[in-house]
């Protein structure tokens, strides 16, 4: 654990720094036909999907009022690479504070990681990695 000084009253205060996940950062899944799915998203549910393909969800951290995060949803056309080496129809991104430890973590207890950690300015850190049940997960730190 980490200690700092809380702002307003000048008291010792305690930072968790644990390597763990923190939340849902997005959704993924295929679609056999990627612009129907869009549009009967947008249609039948009022999800607008952005100029990369997607939807960003804001919501506040309870814990943190301040703190706005961003849960991504996005299909993907049937047949894409974007989830190998996993043969599911989704894939889960993961919310996750002390990226690096996390990893290191992850490697001590025999986890499959596939990539190295990405830095991407303005967005954070990535990692993929494979569950027990051949998952392929995305871990983002964000900024």
């Amino acid at each position: 654990m980490e200690e700092e000084k809380n702002e307003m009253t000048n008291t010792p205060s305690t930072k968790d720094t644990t390597p763990k996940v923190t939340g849902i950062g997005g959704i993924f899944f295929y679609s056999d036909d990627l612009k129907k799915t869009k549009e009967w998203y947008t249609q039948n549910l009022g999800i607008e999907i952005n100029d990369w393909g997607s939807s960003s969800f804001e919501s506040r951290n309870v814990n943190k009022p301040e703190e706005i995060n961003n849960l991504q949803w996005c299909p993907f056309k049937k047949g894409s690479e974007h989830f190998a080496p996993s043969k599911k129809e989704f894939m889960i991104n993961y919310t996750v504070q002390n990226m690096e430890e996390l990893v290191n973590k992850l490697k001590g207890n025999g986890v499959t990681i596939l990539d190295s950690i990405e830095t991407y300015d303005g967005i954070g850190k990535f990692v993929h990695i494979m569950d027990t049940e051949g998952n392929k997960i995305e871990l983002w730190e964000p900024n």
